[in-house]
């Protein structure tokens, strides 16, 4: 048989060019059918091996292959790859990164022959010159990387890629090899039919990735705290963080800084040469942590990235499975863990409006799935297949938050053939939203205009939990009950198992939703009541804060706020690095000789009392005004006018000062003399400096009703803000 002689031969060049043994999965078959001259669609997730099965064969025939792909940092990864496994001029790059003599050479070698791979951004393929050159070249294929760019319902649409097909005439037809890594029904349409290849013989790997673990866990206000929690108990694992914009990039990746996590942000944003530092700061494992936007990982080979984080949810699944599956490349633990919100949907959704109708329609769609992927309590692995068209049989995956804690399930039959019929009553023409209101009995505009609310089984199931509704809906599709047109991407279809069903209704299992509950913010205590003050110990630390105050011969206040004594009552911190975490205690204060007697006291009374500090992490936060007190310290520095300093950063006087009773009240110190002596009178300095030596309190309002009639409020705030800065610090 002629197929047996040219296996030996396949799997010889393989291990001569890239020093494998054997090939993985359908890549043979998909490397012989390349060979073949034939057109050929390929679907494998990352780190399947997807570039080895244009690569190879190129190396294997005659003239040069085109590989078009939209990101110019991975051709030139590539490229080097190659030409250190064959003869020099083996593989290039054509894009905008190129001068001209560089540009020229490439089309010297290719003219030559010498050029097997060449690599094109869709913007550089389709530029007049490069087809004209191209024409004269002997073409061996076209191969279309990241292939689902170019279909709207792909996760990364680019509408160049519309353009690729009809370049591809012009230039000249050769078989066409399409790649990517998550493509659902509707999008394997698409990508086949831009491509004019219906004809390709299909080949798809499984989605299915065993060692990956996924959790969706609620988004609190202790969000960062709980991801620094998360990363201290996985220490020195490698680890990508995914946020949605910019500047949570910068602002997490400061506080994992602040709080000892090796980390560093990574988005567009940034230089190019910072962006390529920290790449090989992650893969050289310099740092542990990349906080990054989607921006980041795309051709990134690191295989034991152990965990991949989701901030915010993401746009959509195709987009969830392609970062997630960054993690556990080499077949080890991979923790995907989603934080996830009703408030986020919403931003996600708000920011769709002023798009183009059929876009915000798409967009919307796809934001659905990744809800309904997110509040479900059915296996997420059986959900994430089923959205890629794979059937997963298991019952239970032992691998994903709610397969480890699942909920009991309850008997939803009635319910859904009540679905079943409302979508053949309705001629198989609606989406999930209208037939669970067109169920419940709302009288939407979108149901009014059809005249439904008319229809007999209009309000059919208004007596039944409205919540079970959507379950009920997305079970039934993994069940193969129900079907969404590939075409009219959400309409609900019927299937043959849905219509048996209906004439012989049996059990319906159904678990119900995960709730989401987004009211977090009116109730900020700690878990467990854990954050309840310790009458006691605070008593104590007030009696010492008298002591000291005594032996200084300073107010109690000038040693710590109430606000600090409290916090110290409540956090228990035992060392003075964790005294730094107490709000209002900085650096300065804890440099201070009297700091230390203050946590000895804790630690004593911790000890003594057997007090379980609660392990609750303290987590060090990076005030987002960081920035702003450090250009104001540095401006007192330089003795520039209070006033000048707040007009600078934008902000009202009293807003000032503020910022920097917040410095000076956290132990640093600064000298405002030059600025009191040209705006206030000795003598009212004085008072005011006296008034607050002699008082218990350092409350304005009782400063303003004592010294009110001879003195400005904000008079009393600067001379309090010098008698800080000289006592306390």
């Amino acid at each position: 048989m002629p197929m047996a002689k040219k296996k030996p031969v396949l799997t010889e060049e393989l291990k001569k060019y890239f020093g494998f043994d054997k090939f993985k999965g359908d890549q043979e078959a998909i490397i012989q059918n390349v060979l073949d001259g034939k057109n050929t669609f390929v679907l494998m997730p990352t780190g399947g091996g997807k570039s080895l099965c244009y690569q190879l064969p190129s190396l294997l025939m005659e003239g040069t292959a085109i590989v078009i792909s939209p990101l110019i940092a991975l051709m030139k990864n590539q490229v080097d790859v190659i030409s250190s496994m064959s003869d020099e001029g083996t593989a290039h790059y054509l894009n905008s990164s190129l001068n001209k003599s560089a540009i020229d050479q490439v089309k010297a070698d290719i003219l030559a022959g010498k050029t097997k791979l060449l690599y094109v951004a869709p913007e550089s393929l389709t530029k007049d010159e490069n087809v004209e050159f191209l024409q004269q070249a002997k073409i061996s294929f076209y191969a279309i990387d990241e292939a689902h760019c170019i279909s709207e319902w792909g996760h990364d649409f680019r509408p160049e890629y519309r353009r690729i097909r009809p370049i591809i005439n012009e230039i000249g037809t050769a078989p066409v090899i399409a790649l990517t890594a998550t493509a659902t029904d509707k999008v394997r349409n698409d990508i086949k039919k831009s491509l004019g290849i219906m004809d390709a013989e299909e080949f798809k790997s499984s989605f299915n990735r065993p060692n990956l673990y996924y959790e969706v866990r609620q988004k609190t206000a202790d969000v960062d705290k709980d991801i620094i929690k998360f990363i201290k108990q996985h220490t020195g694992k490698s680890g990508i963080i995914y946020c949605l914009s910019r500047k949570k990039v910068e602002e997490l990746a400061e506080i994992l800084k602040a709080n000892d996590i090796k980390a560093a942000p990574y988005h567009a944003g940034l230089e190019s040469s910072l962006r390529s530092q920290t790449q090989d700061d992650f893969l050289m494992e310099r740092i542990d942590v990349i906080v990054a936007t989607i921006a980041f990982g795309m051709g990134i080979d690191k295989p034991d990235v152990r965990f991949v984080i989701h901030y915010d949810i993401p746009k959509s699944l195709e987009g969830y499975y392609q970062e997630t599956g960054r993690a556990g490349r080499d077949g080890g633990e991979g923790m995907c863990i989603t934080f996830y919100s009703h408030k986020d949907l919403q931003k996600l959704d708000k920011f769709m409006e002023g798009k183009p109708v059929a876009e915000q329609d798409i967009g919307r769609q796809l934001l659905a799935e990744t809800a309904a992927y997110a509040e479900t309590s059915v296996c997420r692995r059986k959900m994430l297949l089923h959205y890629f068209g794979e059937e997963y049989t298991q019952e239970n995956c032992h691998n994903c938050d709610n397969c480890l804690h699942p909920k009991t399930k309850i008997e939803a039959q009635q319910q859904l053939v009540l679905v079943l019929q409302t979508v053949l009553a309705l001629k198989e023409n609606f989406r999930t939203d209208y037939i669970i209101d067109f169920v419940s009995g709302k009288e939407t505009e979108e149901i009014i205009a059809h005249k439904h609310q008319e229809h007999e089984l209009f309000g059919a199931g208004e007596d039944f939990d409205e919540k079970l509704w959507n379950p009920v809906i997305r079970q039934a599709l993994i069940g193969g009950y129900l079907k969404k047109d590939v075409e009219n991407y959400g309409l609900l279809k019927m299937t043959s198992a849905g219509k048996k069903f209906i004439k012989h209704p049996e059990s319906f299992l159904i678990v119900e939703d995960n709730e989401f509950n987004d009211d977090y913010d009116a109730n900020m205590e700690h878990e467990g009541g854990t954050s309840a003050l310790d009458p006691v110990l605070s008593a104590m630390l007030r009696d010492l804060r008298k002591k000291v105050s005594k032996r200084m011969e300073r107010p109690p206040y000038v040693i710590f706020q109430d606000v600090s004594i409290e916090q110290m009552a409540t956090e228990y911190p035992v060392t003075l690095e964790e005294l730094k975490n107490i709000q209002g205690v900085g650096e300065g204060k804890v440099r201070q000789p009297y700091a230390k007697e203050f946590v000895d006291l804790i630690k004593h009374y911790c000890d003594e009392n057997e007090i379980e500090r609660h392990s609750d992490l303290r987590v060090r936060t990076v005030a987002k005004k960081s920035i702003l007190k450090v250009k104001i310290i540095q401006a007192i520095d330089r003795q520039i006018a209070l006033d000048d300093i707040a007009t600078a950063q934008g902000l009202e006087f009293d807003e000032l000062l503020d910022e920097v009773e917040a410095i000076v009240y956290s132990g640093t110190k600064l000298n405002i003399d030059y600025f009191l002596e040209e705006v206030m009178d000795e003598d009212h300095v004085d008072d005011i400096y006296d008034y607050f030596a002699d008082s218990e309190t350092d409350s304005l309002e009782a400063a303003i009703q004592e010294l009110g009639g001879e003195c400005s409020d904000d008079e009393i705030r600067l001379v309090r803000i010098k008698f800080i800065s000289d006592m306390a610090n």
